[in-house]
């Protein structure tokens, strides 16, 4: 009672040996109406449990509340979880009994399943014994053809070689040609003689010419007729059910990807036997929906454009071929993540404070780089004072004056130095024209403040909300929630970066795009028009990501 556990007599014994408090235990013969006692609590055995912790979900003492483990933890009363607890296994059970058609409705599906998979599994028998015996017919018929070649050849040897074996006995003496040539030798008349022994001195000549070189009629091996199967021993040790031919298409996670619209892009793994036609099914994941509604679209190419899909959600994919009324399996499934607000569009203006020096456009504007040259080491001079050098900036040609938005980047791996965030519309003279726009705040030799202090100053006096990229890293902002350690602070450079910009609420998140994972928010400023901001220093490069549109999906669907 006391353990509330059940034992038989040799494992009670041992759990309670005699001489210690456990001894004292109460203890009930076996029964199907268990009632515990009075709950005590497994920590302090002494204590009964009062409370209840919502973080571990289970009771609790008021000493486990003071010092224990649950200090820190958020609890409530015993009475409140009970109430709360009952409430919820009252409507969870309600709810089962609500959807009692239902059950019978998916039991009733699942006879039918059970049914239908028996059929189809002995058709599938069938079908499979009918292959087997088509390959085994067409080897019979193969090892009899190439049986009697092996009899024909054999009979056609044995022939010449006999004939051959019957001219050679015709050699030894008393023998065929040896014996009539001994009884032509008798002759004593000269005409008879001469008349017979021209022929037969023809004769013997070719005997023993063959006789000294020696060749038999015909060979003994049969090494052409000897079955090469090692390709076909592989194609047979490859043998699989393959859908009648058809191979699982498998959806490419790098070429597909989600943005202002989703590309779906798949390949064959064989590249043979394609499908006549593709079907792609996609489904919102939602946890509250029963079950999930698979939208589906037919496909004659190997991609697809998706669009009108929600913001801030997680679809799933998958696709399957088709080759007459023959279909392969589905391929495994692959979800991605929608942008967390509407797609803004734009290109990097060449008029606002574009430092043509320092940085180089590309004809479309969609990408900026930072050369390095001779104006930056000359700017580097100023080092021998102080420690700072200026950063260039470059801004979006499109503001945005309300609502949510997002849009997303790349920053080269070899970039040293990147800054990426929003400008306000009445921040962007100082933001250009800025004195103190520098990498470090050090402005004199010799400030004579503390560093630490210097870079939370510099960090809060920014006309612009900004954050550090550079040397394939992520530079959390230092601010009073952030971590005080640096090393926790820094996070790997993800290979694609998004913001995602709330007017509404002035909050500003910067996102690991190709997972759609905020790394960092913070509150700004959106009383002006705000633009997307850039800045960059040494061997740098930023990439605008490119919009999903329908002729992409095709154009990279020819290729």
């Amino acid at each position: 009672m006391d353990c509330s556990a059940s034992y038989c007599n040799e494992c009670f014994k041992i759990h309670h040996p005699w001489g210690t408090a456990k001894a004292q235990h109460e203890y009930v013969g076996p029964t199907t109406n268990f009632r515990p006692k009075i709950l005590m609590c497994p920590e302090h055995e002494m204590e009964r449990v009062n409370m209840y912790c919502e973080i571990c979900r289970r009771p609790v003492c008021h000493l486990c509340k003071l010092g224990g483990c649950h200090a820190n933890h958020r609890v409530t009363t015993m009475s409140t979880a009970y109430k709360t607890l009952k409430e919820k296994l009252s409507k969870d059970i309600e709810y089962l009994i609500s959807k009692e058609n239902q059950v019978k409705a998916h039991i009733t599906q699942l006879d039918l399943l059970l049914k239908e998979t028996e059929c189809n599994s002995e058709r599938a028998k069938e079908e499979a014994s009918q292959s087997f015996e088509k390959l085994s017919h067409v080897l019979e018929e193969k090892k009899s053809a190439a049986l009697r070649a092996i009899e024909n050849s054999k009979n056609l040897r044995l022939e010449k070689l006999q004939m051959q074996a019957e001219e050679y006995q015709g050699l030894l003496e008393n023998n065929g040609l040896v014996g009539y040539a001994q009884e032509v030798l008798k002759e004593t008349d000269p005409s008879c003689f001469v008349q017979t022994a021209k022929q037969l001195h023809v004769r013997i000549q070719k005997a023993t010419e063959s006789l000294k070189s020696f060749r038999p009629a015909a060979e003994t091996t049969f090494e052409d007729f000897v079955v090469d199967i090692a390709k076909q021993e592989e194609i047979l040790g490859d043998l699989s059910f393959h859908s009648n031919g058809l191979e699982i298409p498998e959806i490419n996670e790098e070429q597909s990807r989600m943005y202002n619209k989703a590309l779906i892009s798949w390949e064959r793994p064989g590249k043979t036997d394609s499908a006549d036609i593709y079907v792609l099914e996609y489904h919102k994941l939602n946890r509250e929906e029963e079950s999930a509604t698979w939208q589906e679209i037919k496909v004659c190419s190997k991609s697809k454009v998706i669009s009108d899909l929600d913001d801030d959600s997680s679809y799933a994919f998958r696709v399957r071929g088709y080759k007459g009324s023959i279909c392969s399996p589905w391929s495994r499934e692959v979800i991605l993540h929608t942008p967390p607000a509407p797609v803004f569009s734009f290109l990097f203006d060449d008029k606002c404070g574009y430092n043509s020096e320092h940085l180089l456009l590309n004809p479309r504007r969609t990408s900026v780089e930072s050369r390095a040259g001779f104006p930056l080491l000359l700017g580097s001079e100023r080092m021998q004072v102080g420690c700072y050098t200026t950063l260039d900036y470059i801004i979006g040609d499109t503001g945005i004056a309300k609502g949510k938005h997002f849009w997303a980047f790349h920053v080269e791996a070899y970039s040293y130095l990147v800054k990426v965030g929003v400008v306000s519309s009445n921040k962007i003279q100082k933001l250009f024209h800025n004195t103190h726009d520098v990498t470090s705040p050090r402005y004199e030799q010799d400030s004579g403040h503390d560093s630490g202090s210097e870079d939370a100053f510099f960090d809060s006096s920014q006309p612009f909300t900004l954050v550090t990229l550079g040397m394939k890293k992520f530079f959390i902002p230092m601010t009073a929630a952030a971590p005080k350690d640096p090393a926790s602070r820094i996070l790997p450079l993800p290979s694609c970066l998004g913001i995602c910009l709330d007017c509404d609420k002035g909050k500003v998140g910067f996102y690991d795009a190709g997972r759609m994972k905020c790394l960092y928010e913070c509150e700004v400023d959106c009383s002006g028009i705000m633009y997307p901001a850039f800045a960059l220093m040494g061997g740098a490069a930023v990439h605008l990501e490119e919009a999903v549109t329908a002729k992409y999906g095709e154009y990279h669907g020819d290729i």
